[in-house]
């Protein structure tokens, strides 16, 4: 029996994108510890087929990364979020999976200089579309450049 071929990296690692912004707004959802959120994941998660629908194989390193990274730093990345945002605005004001998808692509821009700039916001932008309409990813596009300029210039 032939093994199924493993994805391309980008595809894992956008597939890991997704389950992060999951794996986060769960976490704020359910208070979820970090540790048994990474767990779940691994194991009932990624890769996994829920309810008939086959989730991708995601980069789990990656995966890991990026929520435990938002998570470790979440005060700083909600500060420079905040800081980007038009006046009146809070960050809690927002949509709560936009606010994962927004902390996951600031987090990416922050901490993971192998991944370019370009990159890390067309992926978030895709991750958008997933839950919303043109608006919101354009609203994604425009809050992660403001953000890559000001962590990459």
């Amino acid at each position: 029996m032939n093994k199924p071929a493993t994805p391309p990296k980008s595809q894992a690692r956008s597939a890991a994108r997704l389950a992060a912004v999951q794996a986060l707004y769960q976490q704020q959802m359910e208070k979820t510890a970090l540790a048994r959120l990474l767990n779940e994941f691994h194991q009932h998660r990624l890769g996994q087929e829920i309810e008939d629908e086959q989730y991708a194989d995601a980069e789990v390193d990656f995966f890991d990364d990026v929520v435990s990274g938002v998570d470790a730093r979440r005060e700083e990345i909600d500060e420079l979020l905040q800081s980007k945002l038009a006046e009146g605005w809070k960050i809690d004001r927002l949509d709560k999976t936009m606010v994962q998808i927004l902390r996951c692509g600031a987090y990416e821009l922050l901490a993971r200089a192998d991944v370019s700039k370009k990159v890390v916001i067309s992926e978030y932008i895709d991750v958008a579309h997933a839950f919303f309409d043109e608006k919101e990813a354009k609203f994604v596009n425009g809050v992660l450049d403001s953000v890559g300029k000001a962590v990459r210039p």
